[in-house]
């Protein structure tokens, strides 16, 4: 029986396959579909001071092989996550995290004070400082050292709870990034958000999306995603959760030989609740015909051609 068991920083998992933020709703949207627990840990959708209604619709289109969104951060803000969601999590056996945004750095931190300054069983939190489809708000923070730097430094300060960034492929070097968030105190970095795609009707001449420019996700950026994850995992030495594109258990082992420790689903979820799991099963499945005894067997080891 192979131990899938996996660290992120100081936490265990049970298991390497969590569920992305933005795809899975608070977390307990689809408890009747799926049992939560049987999952690695659940990222909640990212969370703001004030509620957002998001962006105007449409803001959701297929593509080949994936999805454009320009959802725009829709959420209840920070006091209702407080009051409403908090205490369902209490029930809970698997990691939650909680992903935050911001427009600016003191948005971030309040989020994070409020937070914390509530008893609660949160894991831990996920930093949303990649997002491309709400204007500039935090995607700044996604494509600036020094600003990645400030902002986890900032927010280390606030937490023993794990802490994690979140990078976007949109940038010219991830890596230099993802060193950044490290240097500033960062347990992990999880790689990679969506991409930055367009979609337009050739009959009408209008974008299929309010926004025009949008997020792409899906099998489409996985290559995107794993090159991400190797870049990353060779510039930094703390774990690395690797996301894009996972429909497969053949897609998790292909992150993890990139040198992730760890995966988040994402737009699978749209098309079954329970892709996770079916995900892990198939994971579980190739790592016993392989013979691997241990999941820290496939992390970062991807064979050269000598």
């Amino acid at each position: 029986m192979t131990n899938i068991k996996t660290k992120i920083g100081k936490v265990e998992l049970t298991n390497p396959i969590l569920v992305a933020s933005g795809t899975f709703g608070y977390g307990e949207e689809s408890d009747e579909f799926i049992d939560l627990n049987q999952l690695g840990g659940i990222v909640t959708k990212s969370i703001t001071v004030h509620p957002r209604e998001g962006n105007p619709s449409p803001r959701i289109v297929e593509t080949p092989s994936g999805m454009l969104n320009s959802i725009g951060l829709a959420n209840i803000g920070v006091e209702r996550y407080i009051s409403e969601m908090l205490p369902k999590y209490t029930d809970l056996d698997t990691a939650v995290i909680m992903n935050i945004a911001g427009s600016s750095q003191e948005e971030y931190i309040d989020v994070m004070k409020r937070v914390e300054s509530v008893s609660n069983n949160l894991t831990g939190y996920e930093i949303n400082i990649s997002c491309p489809n709400v204007g500039k708000d935090g995607m700044e923070f996604g494509v600036d050292c020094d600003l990645t730097f400030q902002l986890t430094s900032e927010l280390r300060q606030l937490t023993e709870k794990l802490l994690i960034i979140k990078l976007s492929p949109n940038v010219t070097d991830i890596a230099a990034i993802a060193q950044s968030a490290e240097a500033a105190g960062a347990d992990a970095v999880s790689a990679i958000n969506t991409v930055v795609g367009m979609s337009i009707n050739p009959v009408t001449r209008k974008s299929n999306v309010y926004t025009k420019l949008c997020g792409l996700s899906g099998p489409a950026i996985k290559p995107v995603g794993v090159a991400s994850v190797y870049q990353i995992s060779q510039s930094i030495s703390i774990p690395v959760i690797g996301i894009g594109g996972i429909i497969t258990g053949e897609d998790v082992v292909e992150y993890l030989l990139a040198g992730a420790s760890a995966v988040q689903v994402g737009t699978a979820n749209y098309r079954h609740p329970a892709a996770g799991l079916s995900i892990l099963d198939e994971f579980i499945d190739f790592c016993e015909k392989n013979n691997i005894s241990d999941l820290t067997e496939l992390i970062a080891d991807l064979q050269d051609d000598s």
